[in-house]
């Protein structure tokens, strides 16, 4: 009668042991996927936004760029005339 107790001990015991190994393991893996994502994310919200930034210096400058010409063009047209 021990023996069966100690073998039913023993194997409660054993199976406790997985479970809680189990669970450490899916923690782990969820915290580090959690993790890889918002790294993802932080990057693609950086690249967005530099993106956005580039753009907008690119819009300036050609609107910079136009504003000029067409003061020259108005400059040298008066000049001419």
């Amino acid at each position: 009668m021990i023996i069966i107790v100690e073998i039913v001990v023993g194997v409660v015991v054993v199976v406790v042991v997985v479970v809680v190994v189990v669970v450490v393991v899916v923690v782990v893996v969820v915290v580090v996927v959690e993790v890889a994502v918002v790294v993802v994310v932080a990057v693609v919200v950086i690249i967005v936004v530099v993106v956005v930034v580039v753009a907008a210096v690119v819009v300036v400058v050609v609107v910079v760029v136009v504003v000029v010409v067409v003061v020259v063009v108005v400059v040298v047209v008066a000049a001419a005339a």
